[in-house]
């Protein structure tokens, strides 16, 4: 039945699709694995033609799905509830788009849209292994396209359906109970609800894509192994995963510092990484597939590790769909700034959980022991032994962030109250320095040995130049930019300087094995460059992270009441009032104005800085955004100027009433001798006296400073009195002034200058009949944290160096099976 003013048939055709979808899923799995037990070619052929035809049309079904969807968000139909809750009529094309993705239905959408692409491309290439392989992605395929079912069986919800509407979604709502309703007339149907303000940012665009692209491909991965272990084909799989395995990490591994550089841009807890347990949730596959990858490298050149590898991929996988069931199932609650509300899929994801663990995990273990392995142990002295134990260190890494990041579901299932401590950094930095430590140095030296066995004497020649180098590479940041990182004593700070020196180490060893142990053959040194990535990461990590500086140290006096739940220190917020120069140490910042964009849901304040030594003046514009969504108020959005070598980074942490109208007054100057008196309209003010260099609860001048301090003080008509105290000071040569305000006379007093005969001074006297315009502003700066951003470039580069060498290596064999 239709409504008047409802598109209809977009949503039934887009419905249809999901549903075949879904069916061709099932076929799809259904023919590929008949394809793969038999032992007919005319009929291998045959179930392998069908499922081709089947998996094709579910991967077009969810292409056509996803652009019905885009097509309903761009047209504004709003009487579809997806298109209703995650858009509105402001919102760019850009940001329209990343309305797909913002729920969990879109999330699904994404999800099934990527592994239908990489199953066509396996479909393509995957020769031998296409129908064992294609069975398990098939079947993967098969979960994720009941996640957009939307219907019920038995009275249990299957999946979510984008294209439910309104009234079906508030189905016992009045209006929607008669079919002559108009409620598309109501005004609360001409617009959306419109996208989350934190997500209204150009790295929700590309981020949610390329990470769901690197959840998508760890199927690879453990497809392969599930398929080797199944086939018993135990010794032909690794060569042709490896690509599939490099690609996955390094597309995986590119989401999460994606969603780093986000959380730096946009986010307000001073950094890019904030040990969420969403953010968690995804370095856990990623850290376990690094694992496998090396394990699998391992296996390529000795035949050692086998059995290790085929259980890193199948449980890198396990920990996506994990990471997802944490993520959607509103499980989280307020633990979690990514977290979903729950949709009501809990049983449903538990079961997809389960279909997934279960059959993989009881395959390998019943298939454990026919899994080939070399009972002989490997020497010391040889890479895959440092390899294994660098595999090993990743792995047990991961499993202590998943176990502290599960606490929540642990206290959910057997009502305990386990957390991971008040200090939620320190209680992962702790076990994490020395992972990096470990890591970091394995990572340097251990491509100087070779497989199997190696001449002690020239590997210990090999990396004692380097370690020599970062040694006093180390030791050269302790001199002359010293880490004084005493947050969490002596023996933390000792560890950061040993993880520092594993980062040089990494950097310069693996640079030191181009140049020496491949002849500066790039073409062959992928891991290399990658591992120099590594190091720079690290480096850029524990500087930027420990030399981290708060610039903005309150000076005024005006302390703001910040609620516990923002973790905000008064200390370290400076108040700006608009228009009023502000001592910021090195600094003087201005609030100058504030304007809200076209749209009205934004408020950038401009906000200016001035070097004290004259070197350089510059503007920054953080803003705040109106939550139209959830709770009321606004969300932070930070503003950052770049450097080559450190970063100032600012956000707005209290903003005054940003409703009010705009204030037009200006300060007026007055000349004053002490007790001279100056009106205003709700009272008068006296000068008592001109201290200098005052010392008390809030100034703290000695006697090398020059400052003079004007007493006011402030009575109003009814008798009430206040202090009003206002600073001149002499700084680098420069005059700075320090405001003082009166908030309940809505007052701010200025001290301007010294009069000519230095007997009388100047203040300035601004009044508003509204609340003065004030903000607080946190500032921190950030030294070397481009060293970072570049390593993960560096690191990216040399995973597709990786991707192209083994690739090229894997033709001539492709070749010979054609």
């Amino acid at each position: 039945m239709q409504y008047p003013g409802e598109h209809l048939l977009p949503g039934q055709i887009g419905h249809f699709f999901a549903v075949l979808s879904f069916v061709a899923s099932i076929v799809a799995t259904v023919a590929y694995f008949k394809s793969a037990r038999s032992s007919v070619l005319t009929e291998q052929l045959s179930w392998k033609r069908m499922a081709r035809v089947a998996f094709g049309v579910n991967t077009a079904s969810v292409i056509v799905i996803f652009c019905l969807l885009l097509f309903l968000i761009s047209n504004h139909y709003f009487e579809y509830y997806y298109v209703w809750n995650h858009s509105n009529m402001t919102m760019d094309m850009k940001y329209l788009f990343s309305c797909i993705w913002e729920g969990q239905e879109g999330g699904f959408l994404l999800w099934g849209l990527w592994q239908g692409l990489l199953g066509m491309i396996l479909m393509g290439s995957a020769k031998t292994w296409e129908a064992p392989v294609m069975t398990v992605v098939s079947f993967a395929q098969f979960t994720i396209a009941s996640m957009l079912l939307g219907i019920y069986i038995f009275g249990v919800k299957v999946g979510l359906n984008p294209f439910i509407l309104v009234r079906q979604q508030f189905i016992d709502q009045p209006a929607f109970q008669n079919l002559s309703s108009t409620y598309m007339s109501h005004p609360s149907m001409k617009d959306g609800q419109g996208l989350n303000q934190l997500l209204q940012n150009y790295w929700m665009v590309i981020h949610p894509p390329v990470l769901f692209l690197g959840f998508a491909s760890t199927l690879i991965p453990f497809a392969y192994a599930v398929a080797a272990i199944w086939q018993r084909r135990y010794t032909e799989w690794t060569k042709p995963v490896l690509p599939w395995a490099l690609f996955s990490a390094a597309i995986l591994g590119l989401g999460i510092m994606m969603g780093a550089a986000w959380a730096y841009e946009s986010l307000t807890f001073g950094g890019y990484w904030a040990w969420d347990p969403v953010e968690n949730a995804s370095l856990v596959p990623w850290l376990i597939l690094i694992a496998g990858l090396h394990t699998n490298l391992i296996y390529n050149s000795t035949g050692y590790s086998q059995r290790t590898t085929v259980l890193f991929y199948i449980l890198t996988y396990i920990f996506v769909i994990y990471s997802s069931f944490l993520t959607k199932s509103g499980i989280l609650g307020d633990s979690s700034v990514h977290a979903f509300a729950t949709a009501g899929l809990n049983t449903q994801m538990t079961i997809w959980l389960a279909v997934i663990i279960i059959p993989s995990i009881w395959l390998y273990i019943n298939r454990y022991k026919q899994i080939p392995t070399i009972v002989k142990e490997e020497s010391t002295y040889s890479r895959e032994f440092w390899m294994f134990i660098g595999s090993l260190i990743f792995f047990l890494s991961a499993m202590y962030v998943s176990i502290a990041t599960s606490l929540p579901v642990v206290n959910k299932l057997f009502g305990t109250k386990f957390a991971v401590g008040e200090d939620v950094e320190f209680s992962y930095n702790r076990i994490q320095v020395w992972v990096a430590i470990l890591t970091g140095i394995l990572t340097a030296i251990t491509q100087f040995f070779r497989y199997k066995d190696s001449d002690r004497k020239k590997v210990n020649k090999s990396i004692l130049v380097p370690g020599i180098i970062a040694l006093a590479a180390t030791i050269a940041v302790g001199i002359f930019g010293p880490i004084e990182y005493y947050k969490y004593g002596a023996g933390f700070l000792a560890a950061i300087y040993i993880a520092l020196f594993a980062g040089f180490y990494a950097l310069i060893g693996n640079a030191v094995y181009i140049w020496q142990g491949l002849n500066g053959k790039l073409k062959a040194a992928g891991g290399s460059v990658a591992h120099i990535g590594f190091g720079m990461m690290l480096v850029g990590i524990l500087i930027s992270a420990s030399k981290k500086e708060v610039l903005s140290l309150n000076t005024t006096g005006i302390n703001l009441p910040f609620s516990p739940e923002s973790k905000e220190n008064p200390l370290e917020n400076l108040t700006l009032i608009q228009g009023v120069k502000t001592d910021m140490g090195r600094f003087n910042a201005t609030y100058t104005s504030d304007s809200l964009n076209k749209k009205g849901n934004i408020t950038y304040f401009k906000v200016e800085f001035e070097r004290k030594d004259g070197k350089e003046n510059f503007v920054l514009f953080p803003n705040l955004i109106r939550n139209t969504k959830g709770a009321e108020g606004f969300s932070n959005n930070p503003d950052s100027r770049h450097y080559w070598n450190k970063d100032v980074f600012s956000y707005i942490s209290y903003a005054d009433d940003l409703d009010r109208k705009k204030d037009t007054a200006s300060f007026r100057p007055h000349e004053l001798a002490p007790k001279d008196t100056v009106f205003y309209s709700n009272g008068f003010m006296v000068l008592e006296e001109v201290d200098h260099n005052p010392a008390d609860e809030k100034f703290s001048y000695t006697s090398r400073d020059t400052a003079l301090v004007a007493n006011l003080k402030v009575t109003v008509k009814d008798g009430r009195t206040y202090n009003a105290r206002p600073a001149l000071e002499v700084k680098n040569g420069m005059m700075v002034q320090q405001p003082d305000t009166v908030f309940a006379q809505n007052l701010i007093v200025n001290f301007n200058k010294i009069g000519e005969d230095n007997k009388k001074i100047e203040i300035g006297v601004k009044e508003s009949s509204s609340i003065l315009p004030y903000v607080s502003l946190k500032v921190y700066l950030f030294p070397y944290i481009n060293v970072l951003w570049l390593g993960i470039i560096v690191m990216m580069i040399g995973f597709v160096m990786s991707i192209v060498r083994r690739v090229k290596m894997m033709k001539p064999r492709l070749n010979v099976v054609r």
